[in-house]
Parts: C-alpha cells; structure tokens; sequence
C-alpha cells in the first residue's frame, strides 16, 4: 500500500465522498460548546473531543493543544476516531441536527483535508475502532470488521442490545482480539482472528456496561451494571483471574483502563472517585496469542485486601474484597474517562465538562493520589 510522508496509510480504493469542503482549519475561532464524545486514543498519548462546530485534539503529557478541526455548516461530531497520532479518522456526525445521518461512517484524511472512504449501514453507528489492518464498526445489535486497505468486509457479529457501543479491540497482537457483548445479559463474546475461534463468557449477572482489553489482548476487564465489582479474566479461555471491589453501593462505570505494563487498573464512575487497583495476575505466565511480540512484567503486583481479610469465609465478601491502592476525588455526577500517563505512575483524567486532570499516585503507600495538573481544555484560548 502506498503511503506518503506525513501518512501513516490510507485506504488504497475507498469510496469518494464529497464532504470535504464543510470541515477547514480555523485557529482563531474560539467556542465553548457542549461535547458530544470524548475518548482517548490507542496508547493514551492523545485524547479527542467531539463537538457541535467539529474535532478537537489534545496532546496528555504534556498537555497541550494539537490541533481543531471545525465544520463551517450546522451539525456537529458524535464520534471521532484516530489512528494512533497518524492523520487518519473516523467520523460519525452527532448533535440534535447532524449534517450527515449517523449511520455513516466518514474515513477524513486530515493530511489531504477531505474524505477518502465512506462506510453506510442500515442503523445508527454507536462506536467505531481502529487498528492499523482493520476498522471495527459497532452497530445496536452487530458489529462489521472491515480490511483497512480495500474496506473489505471480513466480519459481522452479532450481539445484544448495546447502545453505547462497547466494544474493545487488541492493538500490539496480530492476529487482532475482539471483545464485544455476547448474546444474553451479562455474556462477553471474545473473538480471536488467529485461531478463528469464539469464546463466551459469563461475566456478570447483571448487564455489562463497561470493559476494557490489554493492549495485546490477553486481559479484559469488566463491569456490570452494579457498579460494586470489576473482575479481570484471561480474554483466551474466560478463566476469572481477579475480583476487585470499587464499593460497596451501585455505581455508574464510565471508564476502565489498564496501564501499559498491565499492572494497575483504573476506574472512574459517578461516585467522583478515579480507583486505582493494583493487578496481581502474572501476565507473563499467560500463554502467548500467535505473532505476539508485547512483553509485559514477569513479577506479578499484589492487590492489597482489606483488613479484615482474615474473617474470610466468615463475614460476608464484602469484607474480604480487593480494594483500590489509590483514590482521586472529582465532582459527582459528572462523566470522566480514565487513562495511564507516559510518566510512572501517573493517569490522565478527562471530563465531559472540559477539564482534564494529571495525577500521579504511590503503588505501595496508596492513599490520595497527588494533582499535579488542572486545565479546562474548552478555554483554551488562541485554539
């Protein structure tokens, strides 16, 4: 395939489209308008921000503006995805009077400035994921897995009602994971490319509203809609590796997160507290996926219990649970994503009101994490 300086790739025979025109590059137009997505990027190094006059993004570490892409007509963008830090996205127009209908996806070459691929389905597009091979469109109730070269469709899967769009997918392997809903209430359905074999599991009793995947696919993480518990399975053969308890009553999960080196786990919820869980689960002694070149720790980090763990089988679960290494306090109510920073022991937190956090937290004291940066990225002037 093709590629040019700058480029990372581009599809070698999309579809046109004449979109191009509607978004331009205007640094001096300043806004605050209200977001409609927010996400980060594969490896955390860079978030996203969706809105009703276009796209913005952000570098995390440091933070600093990247650059803004606007929409000269009405409509706004519901969902933007990047490749990496490459000049390659998905978009999906939002808001209450989109400029194109949602159940198209829209391939933006930002390096050339126009659209270079389309991609129409029969409902609304609830989320879209990227990989250097393929692109991974969910759907309500199906996903389609597409060839990034040609567009070529190599998969559909069906799922139940999902509508936000969960779905994960493995970055650092080849053949690529795919974690998705199953087919009943609390099921996770685990796709492997290589092998070409499903897996289900039962995660939860209840529906599952949150997961995340290491970034070679081996670990996945899972909420339900309780909120109280995240357990950790072995994404191969569905083994549950790992309980850990955020608290004691219901929650809304928003974000789940593992770091690089998949030795903590990071949660945000509607409580308005980030947890931080340290992973004892080995992951080098997990079997590899094939062509797995990601090397993780070989020392496994031990979650701590609480106190009262000793009672074990006495009192109820409750009080033998795996509780967070360490805690950040945030307003409640509010909808924050969750992701490692580049520097040890660091996450970066992202809100729907426009602030983004930096903390830095102590593996083996716990305790608060430390704020070391706040900035309302909506007000950045001369963006």
């Amino acid at each position: 395939m093709a590629t040019r300086p700058g480029c990372d790739f581009e599809p070698d025979h999309p579809k046109t489209s004449s979109t191009a025109a509607s978004i331009t590059h205007n640094p001096n137009r300043v806004a605050t308008p209200p977001i409609y997505h927010l996400s980060f990027n594969q490896n955390h190094t860079c978030f996203l921000v969706g809105l009703q006059n276009g796209f913005r993004i952000f570098d995390t570490d440091p933070f600093k503006p990247s650059f803004r892409r606007d929409i000269d007509t009405h409509g706004g963008i519901g969902l933007v995805a990047m490749l990496y830090r490459s000049n390659i996205f998905c978009l999906v127009c939002g808001g209450p009077d989109p400029m194109y209908p949602r159940n198209k996806v829209m391939i933006w070459d930002d390096h050339d400035s126009r659209c270079v691929g389309e991609l129409s389905f029969r409902s609304e597009v609830k989320n879209v994921k990227l990989r250097r091979d393929m692109i991974v469109v969910v759907l309500n109730q199906k996903i389609f897995v597409y060839n990034f070269l040609d567009l070529k469709l190599l998969n559909q899967i069906e799922t139940v009602s999902n509508p936000t769009g969960l779905c994960e997918i493995s970055h650092n392997s080849s053949p690529m994971v795919l974690v998705c809903l199953g087919l009943q209430k609390g099921q996770i359905r685990v796709e492997n490319f290589g092998s070409k074999k499903s897996k289900f599991v039962m995660a939860h009793d209840s529906r599952v509203v949150c997961m995340s995947l290491t970034q070679d696919g081996r670990r996945l993480a899972t909420a339900s809609s309780k909120g109280t518990l995240i357990r950790v399975f072995n994404s191969l053969d569905g083994t549950l590796l790992q309980e850990v308890r955020r608290g004691a009553d219901r929650a809304d999960i928003y974000s789940l997160a593992f770091s690089s080196n998949a030795q903590f786990l990071a949660v945000s919820s509607d409580k308005g507290t980030v947890h931080i869980f340290s992973l004892k689960v080995d992951s080098g002694s997990l079997p590899s996926l094939p062509n797995d070149r990601s090397h993780f720790a070989s020392e496994p980090i031990h979650s701590r219990l609480s106190s009262l763990s000793i009672f074990k089988g006495v009192l109820p679960k409750y009080f033998s649970s795996e509780w967070s290494v360490a805690r950040f306090r945030l307003p409640e109510g509010l909808q924050y994503c969750v992701g490692f920073g580049h520097q040890k022991n660091t996450i970066v937190i992202i809100g729907m009101d426009g602030s983004f956090y930096r903390c830095e937290f102590d593996p083996v004291t716990g305790g608060e994490m430390i704020q070391l940066e706040y900035i309302n990225f909506l007000n950045v002037e001369n963006f």
